[in-house]
This record gives C-alpha cells, structure tokens and sequence, in this order.
C-alpha cells in the first residue's frame, strides 16, 4: 500500500514541476507571439472559408510526393557506381545493385567491406 502512496506522490511531484514549466512557457514573449499569429491566422482561414491544406497549398504549390518522381510516370536514372576490388585491381560500373560480379563481392566480403570501396558516384 505504501507503494501507491509514493506513486502518488510522485506523480503530484511531477505534476507541480510541470505546471511550473507551463507557467514560464505562458510568460514567455516568443509563445505569446506564435498564440497571437495562429489565432489571426485562424480567424483569416475562417473568413476566407479556406482550410490548412489550402493555405499550404497556396504557399507551397508544388505537392511533396511529386517532387521525388516526375509526374510522367518515367523513373529517374539511378546514378552509375563504380566499384574497384583492393585485392584483384577489378573494377565494376552499374547503375544497381544487381550485378552478378557485385553480389558475388558482396557474398564472400560482406556488404560493409564492398561498400567501402567505392572509388565514385557519377550521374
């Protein structure tokens, strides 16, 4: 039982902390400055009848999910990696991670040690 009491009084403990920091946030100029804007903002919206999504869109009018693909449905070029083996001077160029001299690398040394031989990156 006496556990629940120190439970209890733990979490009356953290309540007073919290409620202290509360009250300096509430004094705090910068918070009062961003109530004050999101509040006409608000009152803007609802004048305007416009929702958020619309005034992000007014702002922002180009969507995120485009702008990682095109929207013609064409993939981009990946760029072309280019890969030397310290041990043999071999060097291997692809565009994936698909090539059968990079996987069988990849299968004796691990993918970290292949990796690291990375000799560049171009488009």
């Amino acid at each position: 039982m006496s556990s629940l009491l120190t439970a209890y009084a733990q979490h009356e403990q953290q309540k007073q902390q919290l409620e202290k920091q509360l009250e300096e946030m509430r004094a705090d100029p910068r918070l009062q400055a961003e109530i004050e804007f999101k509040d006409k903002l608000e009152a803007l919206m609802k004048d305007y009848e416009k929702s958020a999504a619309d005034v992000i869109a007014l702002l922002d009018p180009k969507p995120a999910s485009s702008s990682a693909a095109p929207s013609t449905g064409v993939r981009r070029k990946r760029k072309l990696k280019i890969y030397k083996n310290p041990n043999t001077g071999e060097v291997v160029e692809t565009r994936g991670g698909n090539q059968k001299t990079l996987k069988a690398w990849k299968e004796e040394f691990g993918d970290e040690t292949v990796e690291s031989w990375l000799v560049r990156t171009e488009d």
